[in-house]
């Protein structure tokens, strides 16, 4: 406590002759509109997923519902929390010596900014993992991924990401107040200890690790949804391939653009050591940057569906004057369509009963 305790009172004295300068007025707006976007929108993902939820029940899509909840609650918990302690900050005038005696909220930022931060990337890499096992696997994916394993991976996954967030208080090492004296991090300014870089290279890699698994995952899923839709001559195929061709590429284009520049400042801290020339202005826009990414990842995830992209194929091809395909074919979920594709083109014939077969066979 005592080595903690001295480690947040000297970045005070750094504070004081920090050369970043923010405007109060447009910082406080960014806060608030950031905090308020972020609330409304996954609010009104959890909301659709409930409904979504007691409308459909079937197996297959049960996992998706339950990871796509535990991003958005996520997300959610993320705005609540840290635009709340900067909304104080700012209210405070980022006076952090009369608040921050004993470098209590400051750690408590810092933790809840790296596991909000890691947390959503862990989820949405698992989401990507669960969609290419349930479209090139159907059958085991039926029958393997339960609700139970599910809970169980998003337990895992949060408390690997309040480990990784914990880790500098377990090591005695106090989070610290950043340049803009608006939010606290790991030591991102005169980085010269080996453990300090340790935990900005490790958020950095894990980042770009999820971001990783998630491209390779769809970019799978992806190609088999290609693979199923040229070799499926019913005409129904279309229009749920073309959905989630879409959201994938969606996905993938978001969190690689939003999380991108933090990710590559940190690493480049990092590595660079105390010789790092990264700007006060350049850490706070990249992380205004990844947090864009939790404000558009209910619209991306759950709310850029089969009837906006219907309507929007219609007014573009509308405009471009190219005759509209019949769309009436479009089913109720887009993933329960790409399962049963998928599984139609892995089992040859009306072969439920002969799938059955060998797995009951297995099981004696």
């Amino acid at each position: 406590m005592n080595s903690s305790k001295s480690s947040g009172l000297a970045g005070f004295g750094a504070l004081k002759n920090t050369t970043c300068h923010t405007e109060k007025k447009i910082s406080v707006f960014f806060s608030i509109i950031f905090m308020t976007a972020g609330i409304l929108s996954n609010s009104l993902a959890i909301v659709i997923l409930m409904k979504a939820y007691q409308r459909f029940r079937q197996k297959s899509k049960a996992s998706f519902l339950l990871l796509a909840s535990g991003l958005v609650v996520t997300d959610l918990f993320g705005h609540l929390i840290n635009g709340a302690i900067a909304v104080f900050v700012y209210a405070s005038d980022k006076d952090w010596i009369r608040f921050n005696q004993s470098n209590i909220l400051c750690s408590v930022f810092g933790i809840c900014m790296v596991f909000f931060g890691l947390c959503p990337l862990f989820l949405g890499s698992v989401m990507a993992v669960e969609r290419c096992i349930g479209v090139t696997k159907p059958i085991f994916h039926s029958t393997k991924m339960t609700s139970r394993h599910v809970k169980m991976m998003l337990t895992m996954v949060c408390l690997f990401a309040v480990l990784i967030a914990l880790l500098p208080i377990l090591r005695f090492r106090a989070y610290q107040i950043q340049a803009s004296r608006t939010w606290c991090f790991y030591k991102t300014e005169h980085v010269e200890d080996w453990e300090d870089r340790f935990y900005l290279l490790l958020f950095s890699c894990l980042g770009f690790l999820a971001l990783a698994i998630s491209f390779l995952c769809n970019a799978v899923t992806g190609i088999t949804l290609l693979r199923v839709k040229f070799k499926s001559q019913q005409r129904q195929g279309r229009s749920h391939h073309f959905e989630m061709i879409i959201q994938l590429l969606a996905i993938m284009c978001v969190s690689c653009i939003c999380w991108s520049p933090f990710l590559v400042t940190m690493a480049r801290i990092g590595i660079n050591e105390g010789r790092s020339k990264e700007t006060c202005e350049t850490i706070l826009f990249a992380l205004r940057m990844a947090t864009w990414n939790q404000i558009l990842d209910p619209w991306v995830y759950i709310l850029l569906r089969k009837a906006v992209l219907k309507n929007l194929y219609k007014i573009t091809s509308g405009c471009c004057g190219v005759h509209v395909m019949n769309l009436h074919m479009w089913e109720l979920s887009s993933i329960k369509n790409s399962l049963k594709v998928a599984a139609i083109s892995e089992s040859p014939g009306s072969s439920r009963q002969i799938n059955l077969q060998p797995l009951s066979s297995m099981g004696r």
